[in-house]
C-alpha cells in the first residue's frame, strides 16, 4: 500500500504527483505489462543485450565529448 503524507496547505496536484512517482517506483504497471503475454527466455535475453549494447554506446559517445 502507497502511502503520502500531504503536508497542511500543500496542493493536491503535488500530492498526486508523489503518488505517480511513488506507484511508477513499484514497477506494477511494468510487471503487469510483462504478465500479458509469455516472452520466450531467449528473446527476453537478447533484448537485455540490445539495451546493454545501446547503453554503452551512449556512454561512449558522452565520453567522446
Amino acid at each position: 500500500m502507497i502511502i503520502v503524507p500531504v503536508k497542511e496547505g500543500e496542493n493536491i496536484e503535488k500530492a498526486l504527483k508523489k503518488f505517480k512517482r511513488k506507484f511508477e517506483k513499484t514497477g506494477a504497471i511494468r510487471e503487469l505489462r510483462a504478465r500479458k503475454t509469455y516472452e520466450k527466455p531467449s528473446v527476453t535475453r537478447r533484448l537485455a543485450k540490445m539495451k546493454a549494447i545501446y547503453v554503452n554506446h551512449l556512454r561512449l559517445e558522452e565520453e567522446e565529448m
